[in-house]
């Protein structure tokens, strides 16, 4: 690893290019800062690019943004800063009925926030009543100081590369691509490799809560945000406010064992995909059962492992983009009818469907773009876990992962190797969430996540403590429950969040 910089003209001048909004610090009291809200600009290609968000309805519904500044190094906490970015739309409700801010985020590691919540907008409207609806880029993702890693031809190649190896050159291949990738991470990203860790966000998170004036933080994680609002609540027990954690990552697990259960998770929710297509009125195109689904499913991407065909000019559809393009249809059951035409027109030799599924689950814009989405995502993750997987490590295990999952088996065993040779040494072997004096967190577990799986929200309630973690099961399909647009679940949360009514643990919604 490169010696850290001073604070200097010459770090100075890597902020600017980054927009990152550095500064030297000099001993500033940064929860004394007045933020400068202003109209949010067209989200950066780090974003993930678009239009500027647009106006909510209901009366004061204009998105505001402001940048943060945090130290970047937390254990310095009066040196140099870096800028978060934050975006915001006020409560609509009488000022009298404003509780506060409730601050989201929505999961990645790496997504950004400050794009997604205006997208996700009018589903909080009823939240909005009584909270400013604020969101923000944790440190290394978007506009927060992003973590850059391979230029976007170069990333094309490194994801079109067999992640299912099948022989020793086709190892050697995987294992080469990803030293090449974090080697890159540490060259062009350096600085900020050892600062993204979920601690460092939490911290961020308490910084923001009290920059935006609130007593206590006010919370909504979704997916990976639930395992930065359980380390949040560890570290700061008595500052959470109302929180609610859904899609719930296991913080229990180790990562071979988070792996194993989204392998499980993946495959049953191909399971009821399949299922759901042959029991519908029309005749299912890609089978005439379910098991006859799976069957020609994995004999396409046998075959695309032998033969790739026509996807996205100039790009071929693999077996390894087809794959991705699969488990990013079965996020939700909205984009199960895009997976049965992807696959019935890969059947018939055109790969456009499915590898647009596939960009999309790796961050990449139509014009080639791709957002910090996957170099983030690994720079939290590996600074996060301290496992370093083998080859060796992970071929001992593929019976196991073969057995959870015949057709994603293979595919999430060998991301465990993601982390070797990282630049900077993995902190722990999961998280610390316990929270003991902790205000109520409301946790809620569907029983056919594919990503998080069901099991994990009762993790973490466990691990939360007692009287702390009260969990909330919702008998349904896709990740995440509330914006499933269940009623039940929407008005559990909406009675906790607006009027701090907890349910009943153990309470069951369908």
């Amino acid at each position: 690893m490169p010696r850290p910089l001073r604070p200097s003209a010459a770090v100075l001048a890597v902020c600017a290019v980054l927009l990152t909004g550095c500064g030297e610090g000099g001993g500033e009291d940064l929860t004394e800062q007045r933020l400068d809200w202003e109209d949010c600009p067209a989200p950066s290609e780090a974003q993930g690019g678009g239009p500027s968000p647009s106006p909510l309805p209901g009366g004061r519904g204009e998105w505001s943004c402001a940048t943060m500044k945090a130290p970047l190094d937390w254990d310095d906490s009066g040196g140099e800063t870096i800028g978060l970015a934050l975006s915001r739309v006020r409560a609509s409700g009488p000022a009298g009925e404003r509780i506060g801010s409730l601050i989201f985020n929505f999961g990645g590691p790496g997504g950004s926030g400050v794009t997604a919540l205006p997208g996700f907008g009018e589903s909080y409207a009823t939240l909005r009543t009584r909270y400013d609806l604020v969101s923000f880029d944790p440190r290394g993702v978007g506009r927060s100081a992003p973590v850059v890693c391979l230029d976007d031809r170069r990333l094309d190649a490194h994801l079109q590369q067999d992640a299912t190896p099948d022989d020793n050159a086709e190892r050697t291949e995987l294992i080469d691509g990803t030293k090449e990738f974090n080697a890159a991470c540490e060259r062009n990203s350096g600085r900020m490799l050892p600062h993204v860790r979920t601690t460092d966000a939490a911290r961020d998170l308490d910084l923001m809560r009290q920059v935006l004036g609130d007593d206590t933080l006010h919370y909504f994680g979704i997916s990976y945000g639930t395992e930065l609002g359980g380390v949040y609540a560890h570290l700061f027990p008595k500052k959470v406010g109302r929180a609610v954690f859904d899609a719930v990552v296991d913080p229990t697990q180790t990562m071979e064992q988070g792996s194993l259960a989204q392998a499980r998770g993946f495959q049953l929710a191909l399971d009821d995909y399949a299922e759901d297509c042959v029991a519908g009125t029309e005749e299912c195109p890609v089978g005439d059962s379910a098991q006859d689904v799976k069957n020609r499913i994995a004999e396409l991407l046998e075959d695309l492992d032998r033969t790739p065909v026509p996807g996205i000019p100039p790009r071929a559809l693999t077996q390894t983009t087809a794959t991705g393009g699969i488990v990013q249809a079965l996020y939700s059951k909205d984009l199960w009818k895009f997976l049965t035409d992807g696959l019935e027109q890969a059947y018939a030799g055109d790969g456009t469907i499915l590898m647009a599924l596939s960009d999309a689950n790796d961050g990449r814009s139509e014009n080639g773009g791709y957002s910090n989405l996957i170099p983030a995502n690994v720079a939290v993750n590996c600074s996060d876990d301290k496992s370093r997987h083998t080859p060796e490590d992970v071929e001992r295990g593929l019976p196991a992962f073969r057995a959870a999952s015949p057709l994603f088996g293979e595919y999430l065993a060998w991301g465990m190797v993601g982390c070797t040779d990282w630049a900077v040494p993995g902190a722990a072997e999961h998280p610390d969430v316990h929270a003991p004096g902790a205000a109520p967190i409301l946790v809620i577990g569907n029983t056919g996540d594919p990503a998080t799986p069901y099991e994990g929200a009762r993790g973490m309630a466990r691990a939360l403590g007692e009287g702390v973690g009260v969990e909330l099961t919702y008998r349904g399909q896709g990740h995440g429950a509330y914006n499933s647009g269940n009623t039940c679940v929407q008005d559990v949360v909406h009675a906790y969040l607006l009027n701090g009514k907890v349910p009943a643990a153990g309470a069951v919604c369908s």
